[in-house]
């Protein structure tokens, strides 16, 4: 979408925050199973065949990322320095792309504790994330190591789901991102080497 917006595509991205506004309020509230395209319509003030303009479905809503957040992990990731060590990058890039999911990551881990159907619908959100940062990875792989970039990956993303399964209840989302920072500390030692 880029910095220059127009005026049609500004209404769109503010009515398909709407729609997943009002879709996340609502499986909160009454639960995911219970909650349908029609009353998300409703609550969005649009009709149905609005909402799938926008979403091909009620599990979209909870899969498909903003449209101006791939833009901004991209951002992300071309902000690090090329001479930056590759675990500090994804340190970086894993705890901003984790900031950024503040007002929705919460709610999504309360809604799969809730609902089976959420959690195996929910299994697929960042999945766009993921594919653009093991490109972006593999463009900061050197040729005489195709080891490490791919190891220290997995290693990254092994860290933020350790501190995702082990965020407690009653924990702040603050407490999460402490805890984000200290798994990718555990995780990096010994890896930080390009």
């Amino acid at each position: 979408m880029g910095e220059t917006m127009n005026l049609r595509e500004r209404k769109k991205l503010a009515t398909w925050r709407a729609i997943r506004g009002a879709a996340l309020r609502l499986f909160e509230e009454q639960g995911y199973e219970a909650t349908t395209v029609e009353q998300i319509a409703a609550a969005a003030n649009v009709s149905r065949a609005t909402f799938f303009n926008y979403f091909a479905g009620k599990e979209a809503v909870v899969v498909d990322q903003d449209p101006e957040e791939r833009r901004d992990w991209q951002t992300l990731m071309d902000a690090r320095p090329a001479d930056e060590p590759l675990w500090d990058s994804l340190s970086a890039i894993m705890t901003g792309f984790c900031e950024s999911l503040r007002d929705t990551l919460p709610l999504h881990r309360r809604l799969k504790a809730k609902s089976p159907a959420f959690a195996q619908t929910a299994q697929s959100f960042g999945a766009q994330f993921f594919t653009d940062l093991r490109k972006w990875v593999a463009s900061r792989a050197t040729a005489s190591d195709d080891l490490t970039a791919p190891l220290q990956l997995n290693l990254a993303l092994a860290a933020t789901n350790t501190a995702y399964e082990t965020w407690l209840a009653d924990e702040s989302f603050d407490g999460f991102l402490r805890r984000l920072e200290r798994c990718l500390r555990q995780a990096g030692p010994g890896t930080a080497t390009g």
